[in-house]
Order: structure tokens, then sequence, then C-alpha cells
């Protein structure tokens, strides 16, 4: 029977079991969360992005959740500093042009802050001067830095992102830190 764990990671965590970093620095990593064996992740969140993240034993799996041939949504909550044009969400809309190629077009749309939202630690920087807003923007690629690299393009950069949906599986109410077996 395939094992597949539904985890919230926090921010400043790695999406691996173990820190090939510089010797000497301990980061946190998914060992210091999860104690099952033989599960790997499905995909990466960077270590400054938090939320959903799947870890599974089938390798099967593994590759069509993570291949972006596959096309599987993922549909993440972004903190932008300020506030998007509508011609900026149609950017999005149409795929923007990155140093490595055009994205696919996205889903985006202006959303209010996303309801039980846990604080962040360390928190954004807030500026008093430049407003900024909520997104919902769902993506079917997974390129290294992505949503961020998107949301920069379009003059708005990112400053908190949380993935809250991959496919059908969705975070729900998992606190940071917290996981659970489907």
């Amino acid at each position: 029977m395939t094992r597949i764990i539904l985890f919230n990671k926090p921010f400043n965590v790695l999406s691996q079991f173990t820190d090939k970093g510089s010797a000497g620095s301990k980061r946190e990593t998914l060992s210091d969360y999860i104690q099952v064996p033989k599960v790997y992740a499905a995909g990466r969140l960077d270590k400054d992005s938090e939320g959903l993240l799947i870890l599974t034993d089938n390798g099967k799996l593994q590759n069509q959740i993570s291949d972006p041939r596959r096309k599987t949504e993922k549909s993440y909550w972004v903190q932008v500093e300020g506030v998007p044009s509508e011609t900026a969400l149609e950017q999005l809309r149409a795929g923007v042009e990155l140093k490595d190629g055009r994205t696919a077009p996205a889903k985006v749309e202006r959303i209010d802050p996303p309801p039980g939202l846990w604080p962040r630690h360390p928190p954004i920087r807030v500026r008093k001067s430049v407003p900024d807003c909520w997104l919902e923007l769902t993506i079917t690629e997974g390129r290294n830095r992505q949503v961020r690299r998107m949301t920069a393009a379009i003059g708005h950069p990112t400053l908190r992102l949380i993935r809250h949906r991959i496919g059908h599986w969705a975070l729900g109410d998992l606190n940071p830190g917290d996981w659970r077996e489907t």
C-alpha cells in the first residue's frame, strides 16, 4: 500500500532529510519533523517558502507529482509587494519571460489574506510606504524559484509564499511542522 504524507513545511526548513550544506551549520530538515522510514519528497519547496509538501514511498507517484510534463497543478498563496494591476495579472495569465524561457500561463487572482494563516517567524519585512496584497497563483510547472521570479517579472516581489494545494491534495488545517497520512 502506498504511503502518502501531507506536511506543512515551516519557513526555513529544507525539503530534504539531510543537510548537505557547509560543515558546522545545522539547518532544519524534514528529519526534524518526520520520522517515517522510506518516504521521499515529491518535488521541492524552497527553504524560504512554506506550506504543502507531499512525501511518499511510491516512486511512480513521486514522479507523477513532480514531473512538469504531467502538468500537476500547484496552487500558492503569494503575498507580494505593491498591488498588481489587472494588466500585470494578465501578464501572469499569458506567461512571462524569465531567463530560462517563457512560463506556461498561470491562473491568478487577487485574494483576501488567507483565513487562519499562521504568523511567520521571522515576520516578513514591512515598509509602511509600500502596500502589499495577496494573490492565489496556480502553475503546472515547477522551475527553480518560479513563482518568486514570476512576480518579480511583473514588478511585484514576493514577500511570503505558501503552497496550499498540489493536485487534489490540500493543506487544510495542518499547522506548520505538522503532518498527516492520507
